[in-house]
């Protein structure tokens, strides 16, 4: 975690994801920006947010190649990523967690502990 820093990235494009991602943004301080390519992503990072969430779903982000860019490079690998997917995608889980997702959830879960989540990446627990 980039201490100081409280930016957010969400690659998602659900929006009741993106509601209850910005409500959870507010109640913790973090800045929130949303991202739905690659492209977009790997331009955000560059303001070095202190977490990204991803839908690892969202195909037009390239979910799996996107976490091995940014865990193999020395500028972004510090950047905690959790991703959130249907629970019964065991195979998908695995394979984001090989390509380095720092955290891999059920969306469920996810959607259920996600101000905890924020608060934890917001220093604020």
């Amino acid at each position: 975690m980039h201490k100081g820093n409280k930016t957010l990235i969400a690659v998602v494009k659900d929006l009741l994801f993106s509601a209850k991602i910005t409500e959870a943004a507010k109640r913790t301080g973090l800045t929130l920006h949303y991202a739905t390519t690659e492209s977009e992503v790997l331009e955000r990072v560059k303001e070095r947010p202190t977490l990204i969430i991803m839908d690892l779903n969202l195909e037009a982000a390239h979910p799996l190649r996107l976490i091995q860019k940014l865990k193999s490079s020395p500028e972004t690998k510090g950047i905690s990523i959790v991703g959130y997917l249907p629970h019964v995608q065991a195979d998908l889980k695995l394979k984001a967690q090989q390509a380095g997702c720092d955290m891999v959830m059920p969306r469920s879960a996810f959607s259920m502990n996600l101000v905890q989540i924020l608060k934890r990446h917001a220093g604020i627990v």
